[in-house]
């Protein structure tokens, strides 16, 4: 899941006084009501002149909703302060939702201006709310009175949050501190739509441009077909490869050419230092001693300790705690899955130490010697279009969902499908939009978003409009889009997230559908990457595209065997992750020495080759500095924790189980934030998660 910039709640409504006036806003397509199915967003009359004078007409509206809560002269009540800021801002959360998912999946130069002179506008309005000292006053008088009231759990939850979102953005600071604390949140909006255009901009300015067909040995004729149509798209004759992620990695799991491997490497990892105008190191400096400050303005010794209040893990100690208790079981093993990658190599002729663009080349050809099992092998039977199915024929077997594809729904690319998405009473529940491939107006990786989340008005259900965005290989001239297992697995992932957005069963916005502590949000997502290694499953879809014949079980056998293949460097690898981004995030003093020694010195301890000068990982690192996952990469593992020991249950009662799904539903999927993450966890598993059972799973208890 991806947290788009600036995806709205009452505490992120905003003012503009810099956008220029629409002379007709009554004609502009993202204001009123949408006469699409659905009141889906408009896409097709939308244009990008359309945007700015929105914001302001939908700011003019957010304002005025704020203001006459806050000079409200009746006592303040839930419903007529908590409730009623909740519920505010509908016109200009339509309006954000759709211009900032579209900067990530459908952006051009142009947007990305808007972008930036836009979002410190609405850093502005934000602070606005939260730094209004009569609005937190009543939001005080409900909170203070909370357990007097009568509110239910998700009630008391809202005014809970609605509370501790106004300190942890200024709301108890002095005069003199909340104009810093205004002034730092403006430049963080700022530089982080930099951050994250300065990575487009380097992914795109890239391409290996091949002419010699001599340069293809190893290439797969799926990779090398699809470099030709890159090719032909700008107009060059032969081939080129790019920095896109299906890209890049076909190109150094199977290129034999070891200097062009090492070219491209370079050029991945040099994303954010390449070029002066785009270079994310100061940005980066920038970026996480303005997180300091504002930590500090806050009471707070380290940006860790201020994000992690609202998490599951509760602190840096405990989640650093976490870290090196896993990186301890797990290095010992990294480091024999290397040696054992090296030896192969040796054995083939290699002379040396293998280096990082030799890695997924030699363990490629490994896993296929051990396994007889490779990605070129496995992706005739994993169509997408099947796949997709599969997925959607899954959820119908756990959860009762259909889906039905409607045309009639505008979409913003070519490629973009909607569907209607049907509960097993034959209710809508849901739009689902599927945004598949790669292009260069779009963020690498993959995500799930939402243009409109599930709630309730006036006691009527609101559907909720549901994307995930991937960068699956394309198809070409002659075969459809093929994936690889990996990608089937985050399809999977990716398609947990929708369903948290999907049947989701709430009242209020800002605790519906994956409103939820971040170090929660990914146990929807993981649980569901189990069934990629399940036969069952895998039975239902996967036929050869070509022949029909259905994926044989000897070869599914060796998914199932080869999952934990080198489960101890990928482990180690996901850790490193997650402890770069806390030491950024722990600093207690402004951070004044070289970025990449920082970055260097940071994972040293979960290095397992030697570092390779001038190349950088966190100056691409976009979850912690462009998107939501700041102090809270470690999340995904400990995700995996709660879901290995979650999917336990669907492994001893049958993983396509009603009754366990339904549990799962009821107590997971459909409860957003309404609740601490841990008592509905509980309440579906009966007992608190251990380490032991991902410890098993990934077969490092064993070794």
């Amino acid at each position: 899941m991806k947290t788009t910039h600036l995806l709205l709640s009452f505490a992120v409504l905003m003012i503009a006084t810099s956008c220029k006036e629409d002379s007709n806003s009554s004609k502009n397509p993202l204001l009123g009501e949408y006469t699409t199915p659905y009141q889906t967003p408009p896409f097709d009359k939308i244009a990008l002149a359309d945007y700015k004078p929105a914001f302001k007409a939908a700011i003019g509206i957010a304002k005025t909703e704020v203001n006459t809560i806050a000079d409200n002269s009746e006592e303040p009540t839930f419903a007529n302060t908590i409730e009623a800021l909740d519920n505010s801002g509908a016109v200009l959360d339509k309006v954000s939702n759709i211009f900032f998912n579209l900067n990530e999946a459908n952006t051009d130069s142009t947007m990305q201006s808007i972008a930036q002179e836009v979002s410190p506008i609405l850093s502005d309005f934000s602070n606005d709310i939260n730094l209004n000292e009569k609005l937190f006053a009543r939001v005080k008088v409900v909170y203070d009175k909370r357990n007097d009231l009568g509110l239910n759990a998700e009630q008391l939850t809202l005014v809970e949050k609605s509370y501790r979102g106004f300190v942890k953005n200024g709301a108890n600071l002095d005069t003199t501190a909340k104009s810093r604390f205004r002034e730092v949140s403006r430049q963080l909006s700022e530089l982080s739509l930099k951050f994250n255009n300065n990575v487009m901009a380097e992914t795109n300015s890239f391409i290996l441009h091949l002419t010699d067909k001599k340069d293809l040995a190893g290439l797969t004729e799926g990779a090398t077909e699809a470099a030709a149509m890159t090719a032909k798209e700008k107009n060059l004759t032969g081939w080129v490869f790019t920095l896109q992620q299906p890209s890049f990695l076909a190109f150094m799991k199977y290129s034999d050419n070891r200097d062009l491997r090492k070219q491209l490497y370079m050029a991945y990892s040099t994303r954010g230092i390449r070029s002066k105008e785009t270079d994310n190191r100061e940005v980066i400096r920038k970026i996480v001693n303005l997180r300091l400050e504002t930590a500090n303005l806050l009471g707070f010794k380290s940006y860790a300790d201020l994000l992690l209040q609202d998490r599951m893990a509760e602190s840096a100690d405990k989640v650093n705690t976490f870290l090196a208790d896993l990186l301890v079981a797990s290095k010992p093993v990294a480091i024999n899955d290397v040696k054992e990658v090296e030896d192969y190599a040796h054995r083939n002729g290699f002379k040396g130490k293998i280096e990082r663009w030799d890695w997924s080349y030699y363990s490629e050809k490994l896993r296929d010697e051990k396994y007889s099992l490779s990605d070129e092998l496995l992706k005739p039977y994993f169509q997408l279009d099947r796949v997709r199915q599969g997925i959607f024929d899954l959820t119908t077997k756990l959860y009762g969902l259909t889906y039905k594809e409607n045309k009639s729904i505008p979409v913003y690319a070519k490629d973009v499908t909607a569907y209607e998405v049907y509960n097993e009473a034959k209710q809508l529940v849901a739009i689902f939009y599927l945004d598949p491939f790669p292009r260069e107006g779009k963020s690498q990786g993959a995500w799930m978003t939402s243009y409109r989340k599930q709630h309730k008005e006036n006691g009527e259900n609101v559907i909720p409009f549901i994307q995930v965005v991937t960068n699956f290989t394309k198809p070409t001239e002659t075969k459809p889009a093929l994936l690889t297992h990996y990608e089937v697995t985050t399809f999977l992932h990716e398609f947990g997230h929708a369903l948290h957005g999907m049947l989701s069963d709430g009242t209020y916005n800002s605790l519906t559908g994956t409103s939820v502590y971040r170090d929660f949000v990914e146990l929807p997502s993981q649980i569901m990457e189990n069934w990629a290694l399940e036969k069952e499953w895998l039975d239902m879809f996967a036929v050869h595209y070509k022949t029909g014949e259905k994926i044989p079980a000897a070869l599914v056998q060796k998914i199932v065997e080869s999952k934990n293949y080198l489960s101890g460097y990928s482990t180690v690898r996901q850790l490193s992750f997650g402890i770069s981004d806390m030491s950024w995030h722990s600093i207690t003093t402004p951070l004044t020495e070289d970025i990449m020694a920082f970055e260097q010195k940071s994972m040293a301890q979960t290095e397992l080759f030697p570092v390779v000068p001038n190349t950088a990982f966190a100056t691409a690192f976009g979850h912690i500095f462009a998107g939501g996952y700041a102090a809270g990469y470690y999340s995904y593992k400990w995700a995996e924790v709660l879901e290995a020991d979650a999917f336990s249950q669907f492994e001893k009662n049958g993983i396509f189980d009603r009754a366990t799904a339904e549990s799962f539903r009821k107590n997971i999927l459909s409860k957003g934030g309404s609740e601490h993450p841990m008592k509905l966890y509980v309440r579906f598993r009966g007992q608190e998660p251990t380490i032991d059972a991902l410890l098993k799973k990934a077969g490092l208890d064993k070794k």
